[in-house]
């Protein structure tokens, strides 16, 4: 089995697994327990956020725990539409944004609330210009992904926070889901940033273990009522096990970085410059400015959905652009705001790659592509 589905969900790493049975099995309490079983569940649910807060370079007390990246997404622009409504209620997103982000904001905009779409050029960076004229004096919030996760643009977190440098009454809030691992966390946590979400699965952790970055002092309004649990702002009995197995996933991951980055990087190079001699497969993806694990190309006339399921013949796993909308068999949204025409959208696949890959399941994949590539004859004619 080759697994190129990485940027849908990564495999958990033994040691993460295992600091997840130790703790489910031998800390079991409550951490708003009073007895000990209890206390010993804050202490480790504590240090996993102060491992947490260490290795982003933040605060522990800006650190809150959610069930995923959408949990964390939807809590950051409802959060601070409700919290801020007095001030403004204009929220601007990106048109690339991942549909954790963009589906809140369309459901805000039908509770009172006005939203704009940051536009982005033919390779799929937001245009900071246009979205400097989207904002106006009732804009409250303001949310770009760091990495968008259909093709894996490097989006310009830099360039935006100088924008509202001298606008401290924007909350800026970054979707940081598919750069943890990928990119330098000084890139997506600038000091301007005041919101950042991530989710445990794209690094190795457990599934139901998100993470909301919130700068000190930032204030956003409770979804989750109830125990008072996280600083009272999300009440649910937090998954202690979950949480600590995913902070020894981020641990595992960033002290990986330095040797996993140039050998993926290495191994997009070349299915990249491979794919580049086939006439009729169009490259969606680049390699100055993207992220290094990702690769979107479609075959000129072959749906998507009909090349993933090709290449799955022979146990090789990739997907359509986004694994939360390709069942739903809708085209690349981040595609469709680049320009691309519907028809050629329709193609896409994405290839995402890991640390857990080698040049010999590259090697494999590049044989396979080419019997993939010589069934679809009669259809790109």
């Amino acid at each position: 089995m080759i697994y190129f589905d990485n940027a849908a969900t990564t495999r958990p790493y033994d040691e993460v697994l295992r600091t997840y049975h130790e703790v489910a099995t031998k800390i079991f309490g409550n951490p708003s327990s009073l007895h000990n079983l209890g206390s010993n569940a804050t202490r480790i649910l504590e240090a996993s956020r102060k491992q947490v807060a260490n290795l982003l370079g933040v605060a522990p007390s800006e650190i809150f725990f959610t069930s995923g990246g959408t949990e964390s997404d939807n809590w950051a622009l409802k959060g601070t539409a409700f919290e801020k409504e007095q001030y403004g209620k204009h929220i601007i997103v990106s048109a690339i944004e991942h549909p954790a982000v963009k589906e809140s904001a369309k459901w805000l905009s039908e509770h009172g609330f006005a939203v704009d779409y940051a536009p982005v050029d033919s390779r799929g960076f937001v245009d900071v210009e246009a979205l400097a004229k989207l904002i106006k004096s009732e804009t409250i919030l303001v949310s770009v992904m760091a990495v968008n996760n259909e093709i894996g643009s490097i989006q310009p977190i830099s360039e935006i926070s100088e924008l509202l440098a001298d606008k401290p009454t924007i909350t800026f809030h970054v979707d940081a889901v598919q750069a943890i691992g990928k990119i330098p966390v000084s890139h997506y946590l600038t000091s301007r940033v005041d919101l950042a979400s991530f989710s445990a699965h794209k690094f190795h952790g457990v599934r139901g273990v998100g993470i909301l970055y919130k700068k000190e002092g930032k204030r956003i309004s409770s979804l989750l009522t109830g125990g008072g649990q996280e600083s009272d702002l999300r009440s649910t009995t937090e998954n202690v096990a979950g949480i600590a197995a995913s902070a020894r996933a981020l641990r595992m991951t960033l002290d990986k970085e330095a040797l996993a980055l140039p050998k993926i990087a290495k191994m997009k190079q070349v299915i990249q410059e491979a794919l580049e001699e086939f006439d009729g497969v169009q490259l969606f993806t680049e390699e100055e400015g993207f992220a290094p694990n990702i690769i979107t190309f479609g075959i000129r006339g072959v749906r998507g959905e009909v090349v993933v399921h090709a290449f799955e013949e022979h146990a090789i796993y990739i997907s359509t652009t986004s694994a939360c909308s390709s069942k739903a068999g809708k085209p690349a949204g981040t595609l469709i705001a680049m320009g691309v025409p519907q028809k050629e959208a329709q193609t896409a696949v994405r290839i995402s790659l890991d640390d857990d890959n080698d040049m010999s399941q590259v090697e494999q994949f590049l044989t396979i592509f080419k019997h993939v590539y010589a069934k679809t004859q009669k259809v790109r004619r």
